[in-house]
């Protein structure tokens, strides 16, 4: 009975010891897979801009757009088209289709889905609507890939043509994560529309 009690108390310590840690680093796996869910869900939403019948052969159904925002100058953003909506969007009324998205990382807010339907009567006049898409995204940059040189680079904002008159869609989006003292780099691969799409 006493070599029993001794089996039991010790199991029970390392049972107790080993919860201890688990939850030590509890708020580190729940970071990380906060960071792949929503990295793994903005890729999803983009392949979907580049199908038909939002995108045809030849569009470029993800490109960086001049969108206005709620009592502060139009920013040039990433913008697409979701045919169908987002399950996130949460509408006023009745959901509509051809909801046109941007992105916009903020300081204190995290990154932002702007989002509004082109079937709606002041889509012109009014601003997006806005969604939080993750409170822990800290920057938005861009990886941009060079043919001649065979190289990529970073950028803080979406680059510029050489002449200035244009703004070039990134190939990569880099989603910059952070909470307390973690860090996390989720990598979105900007998808584009394929060659044999049917025209609707």
């Amino acid at each position: 009975m006493a070599l029993v009690g001794l089996m039991m108390v010790g199991l029970t310590t390392f049972i107790f010891s080993m919860g201890e840690l688990w939850g030590r680093g509890n708020d580190s796996r729940l970071f990380e897979a906060h960071s792949r869910n929503v990295t793994n869900f903005l890729q999803d939403e983009l392949r979907s801009a580049v199908l038909p019948p939002s995108a045809k052969v030849g569009d470029t159904p993800i490109s960086a757009q001049e969108i206005k925002i709620n009592n502060a100058n139009p920013e040039t953003l990433l913008t697409f088209l979701l045919p169908e909506g987002s399950r996130l969007l949460s509408w006023p009324g009745a959901p509509l289709p051809e909801v046109v998205c941007s992105l916009q990382a903020r300081d204190g807010e995290g990154l932002i889905l702007l989002w509004h339907s082109r079937l709606e009567t002041k889509f012109n006049e009014d601003p997006p609507r806005e969604t939080v898409i993750s409170p822990y995204v800290a920057g938005l940059e861009y990886d941009y890939y060079d043919a001649n040189l065979s190289t990529w680079s970073t950028e803080p904002a979406l680059k510029k043509s050489t002449d200035g008159a244009t703004t070039l869609t990134p190939q990569r989006l880099r989603l910059k994560f952070k909470y307390a003292t973690y860090d996390y780099d989720g990598v979105v691969a900007l998808p584009t529309s394929m060659q044999g799409l049917p025209r609707y």
